[in-house]
């Protein structure tokens, strides 16, 4: 059972004594090569351990560990590796069960005396962790059944009247958010936007967070997301995906949306030849990671240093990047 104390019991010292380090960043930024460093730093200067959670919302499923590049073994053996390969492909893992796991970890960690360190990508993982999440109700069936059934330009209209403020947020074409904006307003009679005010389960008040986001150059990037595809392949991605087609799965799954199967898939079913499939593995890569990108360059929390260079680069001084934490 978890012994975390909520946000209004929670105080400064209480933070003190538990720091928690960030490494986010998009695909490809060297986000686990940092980590590593990192615990191997916290470990020299004579401190218990350090344990590394993810926080990628693909390398959660244990059934796709070359797609979705998760640590091997190697870098398991180096420190512990927690929430990687945790959920069956058959589950899809919402932000809020992941974040309830990751709390739990987390406090594991600072009652065990270790150094907890939060690696990856997904923002809205993330951010759900730090600030918790809205506690919408239920929606309405009949409600939402109306609501998506309508054409996007409609329902458009409808929010400019029912709820402006988010109408004018959105693209008239994002149909998914206008329906959900249209959806929570009906069945709750409230705005997302004050749902979302009315955050609850955060933790951000409760740890002493020491955060980096890795946003290295974009073309080095994107050369980089080319490379780790094809190495994926030679991995034995093709196999990985073999195996996950033959357990049928629903496709509306988020194991069965990961960048790479939909692409592989083509192939094995003979839709598409070799090279194809590898360019659009490879731009789906590259896609995702400038949604990452853009996502953690506005997203990210205030004061939270940026680094231009790969989490690979011996460039980068974790004893400076994280002086304040590896200080104490």
């Amino acid at each position: 059972m978890s012994t975390r104390q909520s946000p209004e019991k929670s105080s400064e010292g209480r933070a003190n004594t538990r720091p928690l380090a960030l490494i986010a960043g998009p695909t490809a930024s060297g986000k686990s090569a940092l980590a590593l460093r990192l615990a191997d730093a916290w470990t020299d200067t004579g401190k218990r351990e350090a344990r590394i959670i993810n926080a990628d919302s693909m390398q959660l499923y244990r059934d796709i560990p070359i797609l979705s590049a998760a640590p091997g073994p190697q870098e398991r053996e180096r420190h512990p590796h927690l929430l990687y390969g945790e959920w069956d492909g058959a589950e899809a893992c919402s932000a809020a069960a992941w974040a309830d796991r990751a709390k739990d970890e987390i406090d594991a960690a600072h009652e065990a005396g270790a150094l907890p360190i939060l690696v990856g990508g997904t923002g809205m993982y993330i951010k759900v962790l730090l600030e918790g999440i809205a506690p919408i109700p239920e929606i309405d069936p009949e409600i939402r059944a109306v609501v998506r059934a309508l054409p996007v330009d409609s329902a458009h209209a409808a929010l400019m009247i029912e709820d402006p403020e988010r109408a004018i947020q959105l693209a008239p074409t994002d149909s998914q958010r206008i329906a959900r904006a249209l959806e929570v307003k009906r069945s709750t009679g409230v705005t997302l936007a004050d749902w979302q005010r009315a955050r609850t389960g955060g933790i951000a008040e409760e740890v002493d967070l020491h955060a980096a986001v890795l946003l290295p150059d974009r073309e080095a990037l994107y050369r980089r997301c080319d490379e780790r595809f094809e190495a994926m392949l030679r991995k034995g991605a093709v196999a990985e995906v073999e195996t996950l087609l033959e357990r049928d799965l629903d496709p509306a799954l988020p194991v069965m949306r990961a960048i790479g199967v939909p692409e592989i898939a083509a192939y094995l079913a003979d839709e598409t030849s070799r090279a194809d499939m590898i360019a659009a593995g490879q731009q789906a890569t590259r896609n995702y990671a400038k949604r990452q990108f853009t996502w953690l360059r506005h997203q990210s929390g205030a004061g939270w240093p940026t680094v231009h260079e790969s989490g690979e680069s011996q460039n980068i001084p974790t004893d400076n990047l994280f002086a304040g934490l590896l200080r104490d």
